[in-house]
């Protein structure tokens, strides 16, 4: 597991893409923060470990990346972490669409094609 707190290489994603589940890497991302958590099997380990390092719950969101994916489908909004009612989310996707370009805004910022 690893917290991106610079850059990511596009390599780097795709070996660990690969290592793991073959195309896709899960990931939490601190919206606030602006950090992206990346490699393990579960959102939660990474959430945790976000958490430790002083995160705050509210601003963390559970994503897929597909590294062999362009455009829109690159990221998979689609994790249990994201269950949340109390903040409006009622899914395991991301409901909300600023949440949504916040997430996009982060990853772009720290995981360079």
């Amino acid at each position: 597991m690893t917290i991106v707190t610079e850059i990511l290489d596009f390599d780097e994603l795709k070996k660990m893409a690969t290592a793991l589940f073959g195309n896709m890497v899960k990931a939490v991302v601190d919206i606030d923060k602006e950090l992206v958590a990346v490699d393990a099997e579960l959102h939660s380990d990474l959430e945790a470990l976000l958490l430790r390092e002083g995160s705050k719950q509210n601003n963390l969101w559970g994503i897929n990346l597909y590294p062999e994916v362009e455009g829109d489908a690159f990221i998979e909004y689609d994790s249990m972490i994201n269950l949340r009612p109390s903040q409006g989310n009622r899914s395991r996707g991301v409901e909300n669409q600023e949440i949504r370009k916040k997430i996009i805004e982060v990853v772009a910022k720290r995981i360079k094609r």
